[in-house]
């Protein structure tokens, strides 16, 4: 085996990235050296495109000027999914459009295009003389922005929501949430990883899902679908969504980043005029208490928690790191120190969140960052 190929590739992954501002590289000039790697790779939360008009089931219809592709190129980034629920706020020409003009600046997409072929297909990139494929897929979908044959959209994962009684003979008491990937979607990802594994040395797959805004709590398909993904031949699988750090596992190993939170994204006030007063806003904000509406940063303060995390793929298995960050009050990320005391409140809040949520992972402090383990 050549050198190349005996080092780890160094895969670096952050959250939901959404400049819309006159500087978008000001999101990015808190980060110093800790975004760099061999391929780095975020979730792109809006259309980055000037084409369309906002769809009328849009919540939050999140669009971003297309001289935001080339300054996200200039920060580094190689690969982005665009697998969200904003994906389709524009409409199916500004998601293709926004998909073009990326890949114009030299940024691979994956998870969305102008059709569900497209939506499937692998970015595969080459590091360290290996390939590494990079899969996307959207449990969030308003209806319509499931991709088709014959229609643009994001890669979906359909999930069926049933509500058990707990206590049958009581009623009106509160039901046990039960949630199940749509088998044919479920299906689909799963020969699209192993298609992939055969095109390529490693597999990481972004999920769009979760439960936004609520501190910990999983839903049940992300146990069901990380691990099927796992099992199919994904080297790691990087979540966002939920707007906030959630726990990770391994199985077989192999890391689960059930969200990776938010990173570089406005305020949501930066996408709509007058939010506080729309109905959208009024329902998400009941998801936490901790919402301050007219503040700079209007978020919950636990969202300001968010981390870089650099996956080291090759030799005896993934070695999963993390970089702790805190969003400021300009909603820009901050890279700080894991023996300061913004880092020692992240290493704190990783490890209460993911016991909260009946997972035994590890985190442990070396080198300057921290180490995630699988427990024993």
């Amino acid at each position: 085996m050549s050198a190349a190929m005996s080092a780890k590739v160094i895969v670096v992954g952050v959250g939901d990235i959404g400049p819309r501002r006159a500087h978008p590289a000001e999101l990015f000039s808190g980060l110093g050296d800790a975004l760099k790697g061999d391929i780095l790779f975020g979730q792109m939360e809006c259309v980055v495109s000037d084409k369309g008009t906002p769809a009328p089931n849009a919540r939050l219809a999140m669009r971003t000027s297309p001289d935001v592709a080339g300054v996200l190129a200039q920060v580094g980034f190689d690969v982005l999914s665009l697998a969200g629920n904003h994906a389709m706020d524009y409409g199916g020409d500004a998601l293709v459009d926004g998909a073009a003009n990326l890949r114009a600046a030299g940024i691979a997409v994956c998870g969305a295009g102008v059709d569900i072929a497209a939506a499937r297909e692998p970015a595969v990139l080459e590091a360290k003389g290996r390939r590494i494929a990079f899969l996307a897929y959207n449990a969030i979908l308003p209806h319509g922005y499931a991709a088709e044959p014959n229609r643009p959209g994001c890669a979906p994962l359909r999930v069926h929501t049933v509500y058990e009684a707990v206590e049958p003979d009581q009623p009106g008491t509160d039901p046990r949430v039960l949630t199940f990937a749509a088998p044919a979607d479920l299906c689909a990802i799963l020969d699209d990883v192993r298609r992939a594994r055969e095109r390529a040395d490693h597999v990481v797959v972004s999920m769009h899902w979760g439960i936004h805004f609520v501190r910990a709590v999983l839903a049940q398909y992300q146990r069901e679908v990380g691990r099927a993904v796992i099992e199919a031949g994904a080297d790691a699988v990087f979540g966002h969504h939920p707007h906030l750090l959630k726990g990770i596992e391994f199985h077989l190993g192999r890391p689960i980043l059930h969200s990776l939170g938010n990173f570089a994204i406005e305020q949501p006030a930066a996408f709509m005029d007058n939010l506080t007063e729309d109905r959208g806003f009024k329902e998400i904000s009941r998801l936490n208490a901790d919402w301050k509406p007219g503040a700079k940063y209007m978020n919950p303060d636990e969202t300001r928690h968010t981390v870089i995390a650099r996956l080291g793929l090759g030799g005896e298995g993934p070695l999963l790191r993390l970089t702790p960050c805190r969003i400021d009050d300009d909603s820009v990320p901050r890279h700080v120190s894991v023996d300061s005391a913004a880092g020692r409140e992240v290493l704190a809040y990783l490890r209460e969140i993911t016991r909260e949520a009946g997972l035994d992972t590890r985190y442990e402090v070396a080198g300057g960052e921290i180490v995630v383990l699988p427990e024993g």
